[in-house]
């Protein structure tokens, strides 16, 4: 049951989803992932009807950093006094940090949430990363591109990969530079409606052998 580390960067490669699961130890969820460079509309709406969680943007660390963005921890650390600060979540209950940073929609969008509007945010994402890793200025870019708050939330990657956090955010970066991808990536739980908790890996699956796509289990990548 599940595919192989080759099949699924072949499937990245071909801009197709590729399911994700982190582990019965961490979050015991199932993503599915698609490089931002490939996101279309119906890719937003795919995620949004069948997996249904929360639909963010994966970046590089590396990318991240040039950008200036930082942890949403961090920022609320910097932003919030007092009694307030109590809220600031920097470990979650199975033990990682959080790697939610700002939210944003694309200049061009009109609420930000539709599957167009997100499409264009999530692959004007890619473009900007592409600039930065070439050498061009995309901080500038980034900052006349868009606007923050908004509707897809930024994930940043940890430096050291699947070294440091074994998250789908790290997961997915690593498994887009192995397959010579932008290091950007849009990720998105997968949920039941039945049971209203994270779909288990036997119905995601399922849901894979239905569609024809490929799914992974956390333990294949650190067999690497």
């Amino acid at each position: 049951m599940g595919s192989s580390l080759g099949e699924a960067i072949d499937a990245l490669r071909k801009g197709r989803f590729v399911l994700l699961h982190d582990g019965k130890e961490r979050e015991d969820e199932v993503d599915m992932l698609i490089p931002a460079q490939f996101v279309t509309p119906r890719s937003i709406a795919t995620m949004r009807r069948d997996a249904g969680g929360l639909i963010c943007l994966a970046l590089g660390y590396n990318i991240a950093s040039r950008l200036g963005l930082l942890y949403m921890h961090d920022l609320l650390n910097i932003a919030l006094n007092g009694r307030l600060r109590d809220i600031i979540s920097t470990c979650s209950p199975y033990g990682d940090r959080p790697a939610f940073s700002i939210t944003i929609n694309h200049k061009d969008t009109y609420t930000g949430v539709t599957d167009r509007d997100r499409a264009l945010t999530i692959s004007s994402m890619a473009r900007v990363a592409e600039s930065v890793l070439n050498g061009g200025d995309g901080v500038a870019e980034f900052i006349t591109s868009f606007r923050s708050p908004g509707h897809v939330p930024l994930l940043i990657a940890a430096n050291n990969l699947l070294k440091e956090r074994r998250g789908h955010t790290e997961m997915a970066i690593y498994m887009a530079e192995k397959a010579g991808l932008l290091p950007v990536v849009a990720i998105c739980e997968m949920l039941d409606s039945t049971t209203y908790t994270a779909l288990s890996f036997e119905k995601a699956n399922k849901y894979a052998d239905e569609h024809g796509l490929c799914i992974l289990d956390a333990s294949t990548l650190m067999a690497e």
